[in-house]
């Protein structure tokens, strides 16, 4: 078990939100008519693809290395690509070493980034869990400082950043909120979320999305405890989990209402959904809360509805 520390907090998130670096911060939140008439109901999209590494893992890691001690010592983490730029950059920006384990199928666009941005990528296994497994082997042979995505609260509260950014444009706009879909993958980002809107918007429901062929952390979050999937065989790589992090699943007890499932080909028409009405490419992964809307928008007609297009780094082909 990993050992639970405190969980994510309203202070953490404000904080972090002063902290973390201004190029991941204050994105924009977009409606268009079109996708409104297509859906039924009222869809705000946060998006998060517009940043140096596409995707909202910046805000968590930015905010993390602040929180931790200076060290010389390396940074070790296991990746599907994403989490791993966040860290790359971060650690770039301090001057320390990021070491990162991905799957030997990881997507390659994501390794090449990782690597440009300084990080050293080792691959290992046929997927993420398998990768995280020699991560945590590996840097405790070395006596480096093992970083995993979802098991520490500043990586909520770094992600929580960007539901504080939601409330605020809402109320701006004179916006309730009804729900927000928050892909679910590692919990960072639905917990982080979570903690911020059951404080700020209680009324608004906290709904985590995962892919019907990676449920585990649905699954554990029904339990109560910590059950793992023997595969995880879905085309977003970035919640392909079958091994959950306790201490997301310890966080979820407080912050979500629901999980939904979506399935494969839901996840391409949301892409191409992103792609038609907001003109963005999303990695299939970033459109789990659209392919949520898409495939449960009967539970959502005549709604004000949140989400994140949080990942852009599409697989190559």
């Amino acid at each position: 078990m990993t050992d639970l520390q405190h969980l994510p907090s309203i202070d953490g998130i404000l904080s972090a939100y002063d902290a973390i670096d201004p190029l991941f911060l204050d994105t924009p939140l977009v409606r268009h008519a079109a996708a409104d008439a297509e859906l039924r109901f009222a869809l705000h999209a946060k998006v998060e693809t517009l940043n140096p590494i596409r995707a909202f893992k910046g805000r968590g890691t930015d905010w993390l290395l602040q929180t931790m001690p200076s060290a010389d010592v390396p940074l070790v983490t296991a990746s599907a690509g994403n989490f791993g730029q966040g860290l790359a950059h971060a650690a770039a920006k301090r001057g320390r070493k990021a070491i990162i384990f991905a799957a030997t199928n990881a997507n390659p666009l994501k390794i090449a980034a990782m690597r440009g941005l300084g990080a050293e990528v080792l691959l290992h296994g046929e997927d993420f869990d398998a990768a995280k497994v020699e991560a945590r082997r590996f840097s405790a042979e070395k006596g480096y400082a093992f970083v995993e995505d979802g098991a520490h609260a500043a990586i909520a509260e770094g992600a929580g950043t960007i539901a504080l950014e939601i409330t605020r444009q809402a109320e701006e706009r004179g916006i309730s909120l009804d729900a927000i879909l928050v892909p679910l993958g590692n919990g960072a980002l639905l917990t982080g979320v979570g903690t911020w809107i059951k404080a700020r918007m209680p009324s608004c429901r906290v709904i985590g999305v995962v892919a019907a062929e990676a449920p585990a952390m649905l699954l554990s979050w029904q339990r109560g405890t910590c059950f793992a999937t023997p595969s995880a065989p879905t085309i977003a790589d970035g919640i392909a989990v079958r091994e959950p992090v306790p201490y997301a699943l310890e966080s979820m007890t407080t912050t979500v209402d629901d999980v939904w499932t979506v399935g494969e080909d839901t996840i391409r028409s949301a892409m191409r959904f992103c792609q038609q009405h907001y003109g963005l490419v999303l990695e299939p992964a970033g459109a789990a809360g659209v392919a949520a809307a898409l495939e449960h928008r009967g539970r959502l007609e005549g709604r004000s509805v949140a989400t994140i297009l949080c990942g852009g780094n599409v697989p190559q082909q």
